[in-house]
């Protein structure tokens, strides 16, 4: 098959337009940011030397022009923000009470198909499923290894071994876990973990085809990936204990499990919050992994995978838009409680 460099013109002139635009917007931010600071910079440094030579009082800024260069700099997270997030949000809520076709208002018949079709049951009970495990086990598995490997021999290395899964996409990690979980009818098997029943006597079989199964299976991978992320964060936090409160300890007699229950888990407690808060927002909305593991079969979908199967495969636009609604909305507990949680340490 030959490229005709012709016919792909105008996708190369699309794509130059893209980076050109990126570039001189990107590159106009980063100018302007570099040379605005600098030039008020500049400028109260002469002042501060005319007040010192002359001996009269500096000037005051007023307190309305430090809003508005306050709101100058604030100006393009604002309309990124609204041009991203809040009109977004706004149209894809007023789309969930419309139907398939974006013309006629339905009210919340969406809503109530999302709660009375079965296959959306089980989706929502799969995201239930994700939403407890995931954190739990991924940050036992972080917090277990944190400890484990503290002040170790090689510690270095033993964490940027279980740090090395977040250096991987979802996607890149699904094919490898494909692989450990692929089958080869009654010959010799490529996948990891039907050659390990082999060996052992079992008979190999289509793990990502048994449900529940093959839920626990995928999550399996978001556990191998977070774990790092958990270890990361926890590690930090172990080491910043204060050591007079270690020493204390172990001149009381304490033992290891006490030490860690009683000194270990109390002084990391926000760590603790922080990363089973972030876990659980990426589990709500993870798609990479069932999207390519299982394509959502065989009883696997979730809510982010059936928002997308909904709006952009079968075409049901207020079916998808409810669906991305109420993923926002059981997000929304979450951040606040971490919000909450952040100032009650910032007032502490």
């Amino acid at each position: 098959m030959e490229f005709d460099f012709a016919a792909e013109q105008p996708k190369f002139l699309m794509l130059m337009y893209g980076l050109i635009a990126f570039v001189a917007v990107v590159g106009g931010l980063l100018l302007l940011l570099d040379v605005v600071p600098s030039y008020f910079a500049r400028r109260r440094e002469a002042q501060l030397v005319a007040a010192s030579v002359s001996g009269t009082p500096l000037p005051r800024r007023p307190k309305q022009r430090e809003g508005a260069f306050a709101f100058f700099f604030l100006l393009p997270t604002l309309l990124l923000l609204a041009v991203g997030l809040v009109v977004p949000a706004i149209r894809t809520t007023l789309l969930s009470f419309m139907d398939s076709s974006s013309s006629n208002w339905v009210g919340l018949d969406n809503y109530r198909w999302m709660f009375a079709e079965d296959s959306i049951v089980r989706v929502l009970v799969n995201t239930l499923i994700w939403v407890l495990l995931v954190p739990l086990v991924a940050t036992a598995f972080g917090l277990i290894y944190a400890v484990l490997v503290d002040k170790a021999r090689f510690e270095a290395v033993a964490k940027s071994l279980i740090f090395l899964p977040m250096a991987i996409s979802f996607v890149g990690a699904s094919i490898i876990w494909r692989f450990v979980y692929a089958y080869r009818g009654e010959g010799d098997q490529i996948g990891l973990l039907n050659q390990i029943v082999v060996s052992l006597g079992g008979e190999p079989k289509q793990w990502l085809l048994d449900s529940p199964l093959n839920t626990f299976l995928l999550i399996v991978i978001m556990v191998w990936i977070q774990a790092g992320f958990a270890m990361v964060v926890l590690s930090a936090a172990i080491k910043a204990i204060p050591a007079d409160i270690v020493e204390a300890a172990r001149l009381d007699g304490t033992t290891a499990w006490q030490m860690f229950w009683r000194i270990t888990i109390p002084s990391i407690r926000p760590a603790l919050i922080v990363v089973v808060v972030t876990i659980s927002i990426a589990t709500l909305k993870v798609f990479d992994i069932v999207r390519t593991a299982t394509n959502g079969n065989y009883d696997t979908n979730v809510i982010a995978t059936e928002m997308y199967n909904q709006a952009f495969r079968y075409q049901e636009n207020g079916q998808g838009s409810a669906l991305a609604v109420f993923l926002f909305v059981l997000v929304i507990p979450i951040v606040i409680y971490q919000i909450r949680n952040l100032r009650k340490q910032r007032e502490g």
